[in-house]
């Protein structure tokens, strides 16, 4: 015994086999042709439903995943903010004073330096707080090409210091500049944690 009758017959067209008799072979194609064309056009329709479906569930996850992303940006950032801060603040308050102390007096030389170039004869002076004039006068170089005068003005504070050469003047204050640099990191601490509160 075979299984042919559980299996399909192909051979006999199935719209032939519907088709009425008297029905000619142009009209029986013209029925596969519609035929086809509804099953074609129902698959076209099925493929672009799913794929607007999927893009919509992509865009859904996408914007779900950014605003997570967001969130831990600026949680990240809320983060190393407080953690920078209090380094800031050490370092402004106690490691760039000191390295500014310890390079004040070569500061002074370099800057006169700077403002000898070019002029020839004429005295130059150095105007510090008490107590630095004596290692201002070490780190001069004794091969400087034009008399230095070296004092002392009660008025100014530690590293505070005038340079002046014939008419130019110039001024160091080291504290005017750390405190510069304090506000600076002030505003962009505060900038930051509003940016990364308030988007």
């Amino acid at each position: 015994m075979t299984i042919a009758h559980l299996l399909e017959n192909f051979a006999v067209d199935p719209i032939a086999a519907q088709a009425e008799p008297g029905i000619s072979e142009e009209e029986m194609e013209e029925q596969r042709l519609v035929s086809f064309e509804k099953g074609y056009s129902a698959g076209w329709d099925d493929a672009v439903t799913a794929k607007d479906q999927e893009s919509t569930r992509i865009s859904t996850e996408l914007a779900s995943s950014l605003e997570d992303l967001q969130f831990t940006y600026h949680e990240a950032q809320s983060q190393l903010l407080d953690s920078l801060d209090p380094m800031f603040k050490v370092l402004t308050s106690a490691v760039l004073p000191d390295a500014m102390a310890a390079s004040f007096g070569h500061h002074i030389v370099d800057q006169l330096t700077d403002m000898a170039r070019g002029r020839v004869g004429g005295p130059m002076q150095i105007v510090v707080a008490p107590g630095e004039a004596g290692a201002v006068r070490e780190l001069l170089p004794e091969s400087f090409a034009v008399p230095v005068k070296v004092r002392e003005d009660a008025a100014l504070s530690p590293g505070q210091a005038y340079l002046r050469a014939g008419e130019a003047e110039r001024e160091i204050n080291c504290n005017a500049l750390i405190d510069s640099i304090q506000e600076s990191i002030a505003a962009f601490t505060y900038h930051a944690k509003e940016d990364s509160q308030y988007g």
